[in-house]
């Protein structure tokens, strides 16, 4: 390494650039991340004064994989190219999922809509207005049929984006694979099933905290007994980063959230190497490139530092962070939608460069509607001509060694470890979560970033600056009407051709297993095989359960 004292530290100064229609702006001294770390015009060894390369980054695959959990990188294998599809009913997205493995996705990532995601079926009042309009309607065992029919479950691995009801969308996909002939042992995927970053972001829960979490321990008990190819949760900072977080703060709250879960099953009486080499998680990839690299970096080495030192884990599986990644989509605008092409592939190569194992990125049209199967296929394509034309994947992080993206990587690694201090400090992740800590946090996070928007120190391009006042024209997806009355005779037929005494039997012996304080899984997937619906399994735990009402929104 160069002497550091040689290297003159060169001084940030005012400057003026040239904006829309000639107009000139002032940019500030220094300017900052979007996570307001103030940043300086260039790096040098000093800013790593602390840095020791065996301890801190060592060589790809090796403790503390800062570099990456797979020492081949991409080299051995490139990360799995998903998209994230579902609308209408389970024929209309069954005929999405075909056309994307056909155009050469390797993996299915399943968005359901609102209706499920409560655990209402889409008849309930409740459902109303919302069927199909952000994901595909699964009310029962024969929905999710129709919705993998002509798919083989064994040959794909499968991402299923639902939390308060996740063990009994689970439980379907489970006996759908098991109507087809294929054992649950053989299926590989990852359920969301993140319940904690409900509370903090995203809102879309059931139960209260306490049982929330004792259904996740339940799946993840059940996932390490009997399916070693499943991810039983993922770990999720994508909707943290969507609710207005800023980078430090996604990475924080769900790395706080990951060893919760940790917690949770060690005191069932679990042994963490049992449960964790399926732990996964899922990020968020915004705006600002380097941050969004540094940011899959110093979580790696938080993970893998935590679970060797803190939790004693002697499976070097165990200390692997693997995470999907999907890009931003509150960065996307519905002004000049064309515009999100560029952003996506920016955000995708972010993704790649931070050495992400799975990764979907967003359509241009998804500020307006659900994505149109031409907008998706263009999507998909950015991740072959990143995969195949950029030359990122022919050596494992790139960017290693940058003084830059070393001390960011730092000083993302500082930043969530003083989030932690401050959650411990006020009682833990649930406690933090009642009393409305983390929406608090985030909240004035969103607001200081709008702030900047309003005063054009921050600018997208066609919101704020460069703005073009045109009629939007490009292609717009469209729930047909055929589909509901579809599902809606879906649903009436399974009701009605069922055994029904057998179906309440089964919602009796999941009642009594709650109310024990049993895993419910077993009893669960004895009720899905009754053809009972995903509303009366939800009935039947919010009976036992309750329904949560946050004391801080009171």
């Amino acid at each position: 390494m160069p002497d550091s004292k040689k290297l003159a530290r060169p001084k940030g100064k005012e400057t003026r650039s040239p904006g829309q229609n000639g107009h000139v702006r002032e940019s500030r001294k220094d300017p900052t991340n979007l996570s307001n770390t103030p940043i300086e015009r260039v790096y040098t060894p000093d800013h790593l004064k602390r840095f020791d390369y065996e301890r801190d980054m060592s060589l790809p695959g090796e403790y503390p994989f800062l570099r990456g959990v797979h020492a081949t990188g991409y080299r051995g294998k490139l990360w799995t190219m998903r998209q994230f599809a579902g609308f209408g009913d389970a024929e209309d997205t069954n005929q999405r999922y075909k056309y994307l493995l056909k155009s050469g996705g390797a993996g299915l990532s399943v968005a359901l809509d609102l209706p499920t995601l409560m655990g209402y079926d889409s008849d309930h009042p409740a459902s109303k207005g919302e069927f199909g309009k952000c994901g595909v309607a699964v009310s029962s065992l024969r929905d999710m049929e129709v919705l993998f029919d002509g798919i083989a479950l064994d040959k794909i691995t499968t991402s299923m984006t639902i939390n308060s009801p996740a063990a009994p969308i689970w439980a379907m996909y489970i006996i759908a694979a098991e109507r087809k002939g294929i054992p649950m042992a053989a299926l590989g995927g990852t359920l969301q099933n993140d319940i904690l970053k409900e509370y903090i972001a995203q809102n879309e829960y059931i139960f209260p905290p306490e049982p929330s979490i004792k259904l996740v321990v339940d799946t993840v008990e059940f996932a390490a007994r009997n399916m070693p190819k499943w991810n039983p949760i993922s770990i999720s900072g994508y909707h943290i980063r969507e609710a207005g977080s800023t980078a430090v703060q996604e990475l924080a709250f769900t790395l706080g959230d990951g060893f919760a879960y940790v917690d949770a099953c060690l005191e069932r009486g679990m042994k963490i190497d049992d449960f964790g080499p399926r732990l996964s998680f899922f990020f968020n990839v915004h705006n600002d490139f380097f941050e969004e690299i540094a940011k899959f970096r110093a979580a790696r080495r938080i993970w893998a530092r935590d679970m060797k030192e803190k939790y004693k884990a002697k499976n070097e599986r165990t200390l692997w962070m693997r995470t999907h990644a999907q890009t931003a989509g509150c960065s996307l605008t519905a002004q000049q939608p064309e515009i999100n092409v560029a952003r996506v592939a920016i955000q995708a190569l972010a993704a790649v460069l931070g050495g992400t194992q799975s990764l979907h990125t967003n359509s241009q049209d998804e500020a307006l509607s659900l994505p149109t199967d031409k907008a998706a296929l263009i999507a998909l394509r950015t991740q072959q001509v990143i995969a195949h034309e950029t030359g990122v994947a022919n050596t494992v992080d790139p960017l290693g060694g940058s003084f830059y993206m070393e001390w960011l990587t730092n000083k993302m690694e500082d930043g969530a470890r003083e989030y932690f201090r401050r959650v411990e400090d006020l009682g833990g992740v649930v406690a933090c979560v009642e009393s409305g800590f983390f929406v608090r946090e985030i909240a004035e996070a969103s607001f200081r970033y709008q702030q900047e928007m309003d005063r054009r120190e921050r600018i997208t391009v066609g919101v704020n600056d460069y703005v073009v006042e045109e009629p939007t024209s490009i292609q717009i997806l469209k729930i047909d009407p055929k589909s509901e009355r579809r599902q809606m005779q879906r649903l009436a037929q399974v009701r009605r051709e069922r055994d029904n005494r057998e179906t309440l039997k089964r919602l009796d012996e999941l009642k009594r297993a709650a109310r024990a304080n049993q895993n419910v899984m077993p009893a669960m997937l004895d009720a899905v095989r009754a053809y009972a619906t995903l509303g009366e399994i939800c009935d039947v735990l919010r009976e036992v359960y309750g329904v949560y009402q946050p004391a801080w929104a009171a």
